[in-house]
């Protein structure tokens, strides 16, 4: 009986010293009250953060981000980068506040609250954090936030990790609010947080970006923004259109409707008059540039974003997309501004574009940009490279500025273009470069026997980037057909000879689009690659000392080598997807586009011509002379990827060069997706065949007469890379059955022949397909020098790229 009486007793102290909560005032007594969309209280003596909440079980947005990065294209931790989007909501449940998120992607919009809740209950939310009230007062509480600001909502640890980085964890003790960029405003709420990860073993990345590779700083960002008002219409996705937007399935949705519904994404925009047909906007789109940018790289970046005015203008909208300079008292996290980022990184890597979006709508709150600094720096090298112009000195030739600059007023413009919610258009170089969400390729012309940069880019907004806006953005008059309208403006544009083909079909190693391509230029692939290799032919010609300043190592020739030497990579990738071609639109039932069409036979074989040229030893050998001035790299230049591999040690590779340009024109030709079309579309309309693509490829190699010296030797390399290739198309898991028997065939054939011959090489052949034909489990074929990156280096975008 004593021991209940003591127990209840207990029970009822425990209870009343919990009933009695201090009220918010009482608890935040001489602390710093910062009012905005959340109050918050700091506690400097304590670093502590305390969160008023006067909004329990009201939905808003959580944006986590990084402020302060790691610099290293490869681990991919960049400063200014976006994080989840998510909405949330607080919810109190005892002594304690819980941090939901809904689940957005399953819900039922009806009027039917008993419907809406049978889905919110078949499908997992998620608790994100738990508080324990340490004040109340009214229908308010307080939290102390502190431990949620100071944890690795970023996922640096995970990154770290997952890049082979090491071990780390975060270190409290290391760790501490960052008050400067802790910001109140009416509608959003932003913190910062300094956060050190203490580890072991540091990867070789951490270790060429961190002071200390043991202990890792960075800043993160987190953002808890209002919900925008209902007044955003949304705007149903169209595979025509090129627009990035949300997914979810709706299960008020009536049966004979479809359950998954896409709307686009984009910023919200009016017109202050709908009727008219040019109108001011209620309010405008408006972009800041990082007010860290230098000139002359400033200005370019400016007059880039600013293209996109013309598209707006287009559509009816005066003075609705504005680019101005960050202020300097500005976060460029703060979800209030569109932000355009100058990224500084230890190497070349990806520039992309994302956004902050309300997943309810997929209205775009927040564009934000991230550009490689060193992107400009690239350019400016392959112009050194195509025009070699310290002939006389130290003198610079203007054109290699103007062209870097041009590249990035693009780059500007393209980034800027994902996040007001447009996606890449690949096919738009076969028509007049009709967008800036292509990825464009430098555009020499050879002008009495030289290389001329005059002309390097488009410049402004093409056709379709002004069609895209249009769709996206187009404020109708009331009483408007909108649905209708929309589609007479997709109409309309296909019918002027626009193309649309994104992503994943201008891939080139198993892509079969014919005109959707990644940096190449010309309405033409298969006649726009011999003028590629003309180009080229002339740049290694005058390839010399005059590709350099003065005083600079020689070795760095192999630098601006590099571009120049593999500078029809990107016209080969677009030249081969003719091969097993298949020219197709993302048409609608009812639309005016074609049905999908076999690239025809004719074609097919001239850009399999045009591909061979480019493995005959005139292509692939380099100059002599140039190869007798580039010496090996003195101690502290250093080697990197950026630089052709080789077997010859510190001397330049130059059988090595030529085997990884050979390689990649002939692994591209033989990809198994693209071997097995040319199976299937020969079968069905008598076209090309992989037989014959195989006959034409063993007849520029082994079947080839080979000279003594120099050009025959990267013959012997040559026909070696052609059998590589056979080899590993005929041990592909990827290729269909027939593929295999075609391919055991011709191998059989070639092993036969080879083996007749008493030469080394013939020899050794017939030795490789002997070898894999007896134990093809546990043959490995021979890879080529790994190909020096052409693309960005390091992790691609948030979810969009680079350019």
């Amino acid at each position: 009986m004593k021991r209940t009486i003591l127990f209840l007793l207990l029970a009822f102290i425990s209870f009343q010293a919990t009933a009695q909560l201090p009220t918010i005032t009482e608890k935040t007594e001489g602390l710093t009250k910062a009012e905005g969309f959340f109050d918050y209280y700091y506690d400097d003596a304590k670093d502590q953060l305390w969160l008023e909440i006067d909004k329990l079980d009201t939905e808003f947005i959580y944006v986590n981000s990084l402020a302060a990065g790691i610099g290293s294209n490869d681990i991919g931790l960049d400063r200014g980068q976006l994080g989840d989007t998510r909405i949330v909501y607080f919810e109190r449940r005892g002594p304690k506040v819980m941090m939901v998120q809904p689940n957005y992607s399953f819900r039922a919009e009806t009027d039917n609250e008993l419907e809406k809740k049978s889905v919110r209950e078949a499908f997992a939310s998620s608790i994100l954090a738990g508080f324990e009230i340490a004040a109340e007062k009214d229908d308010k509480v307080l939290i102390n936030l502190t431990d949620f600001l100071l944890r690795d909502a970023h996922g640096v640890t995970s990154t770290l990790q997952r890049s082979n980085q090491g071990s780390f964890s975060l270190d409290k003790n290391r760790s501490a609010l960052y008050k400067e960029a802790i910001m109140n405003f009416p509608k959003n709420t932003e913190f910062e947080a300094t956060l050190t990860f203490a580890g072991n073993n540091p990867g070789g990345y951490v270790r060429s970006v961190t002071p200390t590779p043991e202990a890792i700083t960075v800043r993160q960002h987190h953002s808890f923004v209002e919900l925008p008002d209902d007044g955003y219409q949304k705007r149903e996705y169209d595979p025509r259109a090129g627009y990035f937007g949300i997914t979810y399935q709706d299960y008020g949705t009536p049966i004979d409707e479809p359950l998954v519904k896409r709307f686009i994404s984009r910023h919200r925009l009016e017109k202050k008059n709908p009727e008219a047909a040019v109108s001011e906007p209620v309010e405008p789109i408006i972009y800041y540039l990082d007010n860290g940018t230098p000139e002359p790289v400033r200005s370019a970046l400016l007059d880039g974003g600013r293209w996109w005015n013309q598209a707006f203008e287009a559509a009816g909208y005066k003075n609705a997309f504005i680019v101005k300079v960050l202020p300097e008292d500005a976060h460029p996290l703060d979800v209030r501004y569109n932000v355009i980022q100058w990224i500084h990184r230890s190497t070349r890597g990806w520039s992309y574009g994302s956004s902050v979006r309300d997943p309810r709508t997929g209205e775009i709150i927040k564009g934000h940009v991230s550009l490689g600094s060193l992107r400009v720096r690239q350019d400016f090298l392959i112009a050194e490279g195509l025009l070699a112009p310290y002939v006389n000195g130290s003198e610079e030739n203007t054109m290699m500025q103007e062209m870097a600059l041009a590249r990035i007023r693009q780059l500007s413009a393209h980034e800027i273009g994902h996040t007001i919610g447009i996606a890449h258009n690949f096919a738009a170089s076969v028509t007049n470069d009709a967008s800036v969400m292509d990825y464009p390729h430098p555009q020499p012309k050879i002008v009495n026997g030289e290389i001329d940069l005059s002309d390097p880019y488009d410049v402004g907004i093409g056709e379709w980037d002004k069609m895209a806006v249009a769709y996206g953005y187009q404020d109708f008059p009331k009483g408007t057909d909108e649905e209708a309208a929309l589609n007479e403006i997709l109409n309309e544009a296909y019918d002027s000879g626009l193309k649309y083909i994104s992503d994943q079909d201008a891939r080139p190693q198993s892509g079969a689009h014919p005109d959707a391509h990644l940096w190449e230029f010309g309405d033409d692939p298969v006649a726009q690659l011999p003028k590629i290799m003309e180009i080229r032919k002339t740049a290694l010609q005058n390839f010399g000392e005059a590709n350099l300043k003065p005083g600079r190592p020689l070795a760095e020739l192999q630098d601006v080598l590099v571009p120049i030497y593999l500078f029809h990579r990107y016209q080969v990738e677009g030249t081969v997807k003719l091969i097993g071609g298949l020219d197709y639109t993302y048409k609608v039932k009812g639309d005016n586009q074609a049905y999908p069409e076999i690239v025809d036979r004719d074609t097919q074989e001239k850009a399999l011509n045009e591909m061979l040229a480019t493995i005959s030893p005139e292509a692939l050998a380099l100059p002599e002379d140039l190869l007798e001035i580039i010496p090996p790299r003195p101690a502290g230049l250093g080697y990197s990827r950026e630089l052709f591999n080789g077997n010859t040690g510190p001397a330049l590779d130059a059988l090595g060069i030529a085997e990884t340009a050979a390689d990649l024109p002939v692994s591209l030709i033989l990809n198994p997706d693209r071997a097995n079309r040319l199976v299937e579309y020969s079968a069905r309309e008598g076209n090309l065949s992989l037989e014959n693509v195989i006959d034409r490829l063993i007849s520029v190699s082994w079947n080839r007469n080979i000279n003594n010296g120099y050009y025959g030797t990267i013959q012997r390399v040559v026909n070696h890379v052609v059998l590589k290739n056979m080899i590993e198309l005929t041990a592909s898991n990827s290729a269909n059955p027939v593929t295999k028997a075609i391919m055991h065939k011709k191998l059989k054939d070639l092993q036969s022949k080879l083996s007749r011959n008493n030469d080394a090489d013939s020899q050794y052949g017939a030795h490789l397909i002997a070898h894999y034909f007896t134990n093809p489990e546990e043959f490995d074929v021979p890879d080529a020098p790994a190909t020096p990156p052409g693309s960005p280096i390091g992790s691609g975008g948030m979810y969009y790229c680079e350019f």
